[in-house]
């Protein structure tokens, strides 16, 4: 399949800010099953782009504009070529052990009901559907520091929330799970969609497969890896700081369109 990604943030500031400092992970990279036709990133004032590697071996980009700054844009555009795996990632940039990823962090730690939940639903296959039969997948903009257990007892989330939840219960049950963040051809509706959530398990025999438990699926050619971590922090699309006082607000747009390959 053929996928275009267009995913723009705009920000915008009550008062002029002296500097923006942003660090990016909005660039995919090539797998098993994901090759990168084309990809770029546009900002709409004079700036400086540094390109680096973080510790999970995501791509990153340092954004810094110099101001005064009002507003500010950043335009990310590309073309990714999937192929079916059946849910398996291999050849993604691996440089920690899968071990790694049997740690908790604040936003997943299990609580007695996850504890729970894993005991009921021990494989991350059972734990896939399990997990999509009981959250409802929500709209809107992400609660900063929302965790595992909220989204469990709450019945709700949006994708980060139930993949926090997903790799909380899979560590639960024993298996390393890390978070994914990228796009999704069916999680997108029009202009005001946002980037998508799901996870991946070490499965013994298999290797590391994809699954994502907002549909109780895999995720496969519909899909563009873009970063993995430990949990949303390590994969967040945009951060960073500005030297500046009022108010900042955010607009978030993303658009997938998908060819299947050989069609006109």
């Amino acid at each position: 399949m053929r996928l275009t990604i267009d995913h723009r943030t705009r920000y915008s500031f009550t008062e002029p800010q002296a500097r923006i400092v942003q660090l990016l992970r909005v660039t995919p990279q090539d797998h098993d099953g994901q090759t990168v036709a084309g990809w770029r990133i546009d900002i709409d004032h004079d700036c400086r782009l540094r390109e680096g590697r973080d510790g999970f071996g995501n791509i990153t980009t340092m954004l810094y504009i110099e101001g005064p700054v009002t507003d500010f844009e950043i335009a990310v555009h590309g073309e990714v070529l999937t192929e079916p795996r059946n849910g398996l990632v291999a050849g993604a940039p691996d440089p920690l052990p899968a071990l790694l990823f049997t740690r908790s962090t604040t936003l997943t730690q299990p609580d007695a009901a996850i504890v729970a939940l894993a005991q009921a639903a021990p494989t991350p296959e059972a734990l896939n559907r399990a997990i999509h039969e009981r959250i409802r997948l929500t709209a809107g903009r992400p609660t900063l520091g929302r965790t595992a257990a909220e989204t469990l007892a709450e019945g709700r989330g949006m994708s980060r929330d139930i993949a926090h939840l997903f790799v909380s219960a899979v560590r639960a049950a024993g298996y390393p799970g890390r978070f994914v963040a990228g796009h999704c051809l069916a999680c997108t509706d029009g202009p005001a969609a946002q980037p998508h959530s799901w996870a991946e398990v070490m499965i013994a025999d298999k290797g590391w497969m994809a699954f994502d438990p907002c549909f109780g699926t895999h995720a496969e050619i519909d899909y563009v890896r873009v970063a993995a971590g430990l949990d949303a922090s390590d994969a967040t699309p945009v951060s960073g700081a500005r030297d500046g006082g009022g108010i900042e607000m955010l607009d978030v747009a993303v658009e997938v369109d998908g060819q299947s390959q050989g069609e006109e």
